[in-house]
């Protein structure tokens, strides 16, 4: 299957005779064994199997092995939520003591997990405008930096990063790329053909797509070779006295970092997704390709209207010939980047609000990335943790208006953009 179509379909369950089409739901705590000795394989990580859903569940395992598959990854797990994933991605390599460089414009949640609880918990996490030059960027490492952290698509500045640029970065540094691929999805963009080494996703946005269950997935690529770096990741590279003195790097080869985190994060925190909002993400993964394509078709014609507007401040979609993201959007993702926008409407912070508070079908929701058209004010709400001072590292404008494209028609959306703009 080489197709991301197909894939999106086909790809991570394969049944046999006589067994069902689609993935069942293993809605089971617990797994039967017939003797103590068959269990004990599974806890020396001896054998391959399942025992108790908080680490693992086959349903889980077939859903993360069809998101693999579509981004061209070796393994895959499947979390909890989005945070949950971001977390797992920096705490599987960080721990007290250790520094990582993110890009200052991802996510608000992601910021103050980074900046905020991961501080508390002795992980120093420096924020980098993510336009900086490759030698500029590279003043930011130190000697106990362990990996770098940026979005493909920025949430909601919706800036591209130049993956290539971070990559080369991030190796000539000794250390992993780590790329949050939510808003590009593996049909638009997969950052491992450009270098990245661990993707992560919150599935709860175009994965699921239809706002149905909360979940997160990380992929390994399986390239980063930990052990040309022993020092520098002790975890993998040393072994795990909590599983009998394993060496996850030797025992696991190209597995490895995918199996401790299994083993040793999932198991210490229990952030498992559930087997039910698995069987929604892979309900969600089989029409992706399709409802990816029309979001973007959608954003393009809003955006092109908005541009037009002379009501509008400004607008910011990589779709656009005229944004300062055009060319990198071009590059890596030439067929088209996302459904999500954001734009300003002249007056100011009031006005915009104003503004949303006056269409009549698009609705303000703390979500994106939905089969319905939403919106949101960063500022007054994904990003309300933030300082003034961080708001403007992260670029995000007091009248910054986040604007998540749906699925229908777009001339319907367009016409809600107008008659609200033309109520103030």
């Amino acid at each position: 299957m080489s197709s991301i179509d197909t894939k999106c379909l086909h790809a991570g369950y394969e049944p046999g005779n006589g067994e069902p089409r689609q993935v069942p739901i293993w809605q089971s705590t617990t797994w039967k064994y017939d003797t103590s000795d068959d269990m004990g394989k599974l806890f020396d990580l001896e054998a391959s199997g399942y025992f108790y859903t908080r680490l693992q569940n086959p349903t889980n395992d077939f859903v993360a092995s069809k998101l693999c598959a579509m981004e061209g990854g070796f393994a895959g797990m499947l979390t909890s939520s989005g945070q949950a994933a971001n977390f797992f991605a920096i705490f599987n390599i960080c721990e007290a003591g250790d520094h990582f460089i993110a890009s200052s414009s991802i996510y608000g949640g992601t910021y103050n997990l980074f900046g905020v609880t991961m501080k508390k918990m002795g992980i120093e996490c420096t924020f980098v405008d993510q336009s900086l030059s490759y030698d500029e960027l590279s003043k930011y490492f130190k000697p106990n930096t362990k990996c770098v952290f940026g979005e493909t698509i920025t949430n909601p500045t919706v800036n591209i990063l130049d993956i290539e640029k971070f990559a080369k970065l991030a190796h000539d540094h000794g250390v992993p790329l780590i790329i949050d691929n939510t808003f590009a999805t593996p049909v638009n963009c997969r950052p491992f053909e450009w270098g990245c080494d661990i993707v992560t996703h919150s599935t709860t946005k175009y994965i699921d797509g239809h706002a149905s269950s909360v979940g997160g997935a990380i992929i390994d690529s399986g390239n980063f070779d930990w052990m040309a770096h022993a020092d520098k990741f002790p975890g993998l590279t040393t072994p795990d006295e909590s599983y009998h003195g394993i060496t996850y790097a030797t025992k696991f080869g190209k597995g490895a970092y995918i199996t401790k985190a299994t083993a040793q994060l999932m198991r210490d925190f229990g952030c498992i997704q559930a087997p039910q909002n698995a069987y929604y993400i892979q309900l969600g993964l089989e029409s992706l390709a399709v409802r990816v394509r029309r979001h973007c078709e959608n954003a393009q014609k809003v955006a092109e209207y908005l541009a037009s507007d002379d009501r509008i401040a400004w607008v910011n979609y990589p779709g656009l010939k005229t944004d300062a993201n055009y060319e990198l959007a071009q590059k890596y993702c030439p067929n088209g980047t996302c459904g999500v926008l954001c734009f300003g409407v002249k007056g100011g912070r009031e006005t915009s609000i104003k503004f949303m508070d006056s269409l009549k079908f698009a609705t303000i929701a703390t979500h994106v990335a939905d089969c319905k058209t939403l919106l949101l004010h960063p500022a007054s709400h994904t990003h309300r943790q933030l300082t003034d001072e961080q708001l403007k590292e992260a670029g995000i404008a007091p009248d910054l208006i986040r604007f998540s494209v749906g699925l229908e028609d777009p001339d319907d959306i367009i016409n809600d953009i107008k008659q609200a703009l033309d109520q103030i």
